[in-house]
């Protein structure tokens, strides 16, 4: 890679950086229909799941709210993908900066046999 390069990673980073600073109100989770009587069926009200910082958490979500935390979610998916590609893109761009190369390749390693290990 070269520098010329470089510069279009950087330029691309920035451009990623800018449309995750014009995101707004976000928030994790998964909405979804659940009945006060499963069995038959009765009664449907959204739930949205989600876990953070390590616990699992649900909440009840009003009818009149449901399309600002649907909004919400669709903007935090967002978020996670615009920050994987940022990711992505510094660690090629800081390679090319610091001369190295591509990541080698993983190779699955053979398992040792018990008698193998002696």
């Amino acid at each position: 890679m070269t520098r010329n390069n470089l510069g279009k990673l950087e330029k691309e980073i920035r451009r990623l950086q800018q449309r995750l600073a014009s995101i707004e109100n976000l928030r994790p989770g998964t909405l979804s229909i659940q009945y006060r009587d499963p069995l038959e069926r009765k009664t449907p009200f959204n739930q949205i799941s989600y876990t953070l910082q390590g616990r699992s958490r649900s909440e009840y979500v009003r009818p009149e709210n449901l399309d600002a935390v649907t909004q919400e979610i669709e903007a935090y998916k967002q978020f996670k993908t615009l920050c994987a590609q940022i990711v992505d893109l510094s660690i090629q761009a800081s390679r090319i900066r610091c001369g190295t190369r591509t990541a080698p390749k993983m190779t699955k390693r053979a398992k040792s046999k018990p008698s193998d290990r002696t």
